[in-house]
């Protein structure tokens, strides 16, 4: 009795042909069969990128809530009243509460402290590194400390030289006196902005532009007798 062959077998009247299909038919099978194997293991890939995606929100969330808060600026404060008025009375409670118990703080504020811009500077930072050593999601012993040890008397020092003989006599006009102390300061050489604009600009090759003269230079607007 003669056996049917098998559906893979090509007959010999197939010749070549039908034996390079039929193989490429068993390689098909074969990678089937492997694909089906692998569909586990494409599922659970899935699911660790699933996983990490997950963690690196939640890395990039708890990142952003441990990320120091900036202390405001007193020098770039915005100009809404209401919002200076803020700055200053919270600095004004802090210096009540905090920074006037220790003596040689006491010492270097003087009652005019509020018309010298660069003092409540530092004293807005100084509050806000306190903040962050006493009260922040990151207080520690370590964060106090340095602000005990460097940051306050830093600032102490500081204040000492720059407003430890002011007074608030010295912010009023007086016949003889000079600007008070805290006005607004002018830049040096201002003058000369549109003529470095000009030769920075074009040609910061070649030698610099001579400056015009102190008479010719204040003739005018900043820059206005250098074009």
């Amino acid at each position: 009795m003669n056996t049917p062959p098998h559906p893979d077998t090509p007959s010999k009247a197939e010749g070549p042909t039908g034996v390079a299909v039929a193989g490429l038919a068993r390689q098909v099978d074969d990678l089937n069969r492997r694909l089906d194997a692998l569909g586990p293991v494409n599922g659970r890939v899935d699911e660790l990128t699933q996983v990490v995606a997950e963690l690196s929100q939640t890395l990039a969330t708890v990142a952003a809530r441990r990320r120091p808060a900036p202390a405001p600026s007193w020098l770039l404060a915005p100009t809404e009243s209401e919002k200076v008025a803020a700055l200053l009375d919270e600095l004004a409670g802090w210096l009540r509460l905090v920074f006037l118990r220790y003596p040689d703080g006491a010492g270097v504020v003087p009652e005019c402290w509020a018309w010298h811009a660069d003092v409540v500077e530092e004293l807005l930072w100084l509050m806000h590194a306190w903040c962050a050593a006493y009260q922040g999601p990151d207080a520690s012993v370590q964060l106090a400390g340095d602000w005990h040890d460097r940051q306050r008397p830093g600032v102490v020092n500081r204040l000492r030289k720059s407003v430890g003989s002011c007074s608030i006599e010295r912010h009023q006009t007086r016949p003889g006196w000079g600007a008070p102390p805290g006005a607004p300061p002018t830049v040096p050489g201002e003058q000369h902005a549109s003529l470095i604009t000009a030769w920075w600009a074009d040609g910061r090759e070649q030698a610099p532009p001579e400056p015009a003269s102190t008479a010719a230079a204040g003739a005018g607007p900043i820059g206005g007798a250098l074009g």
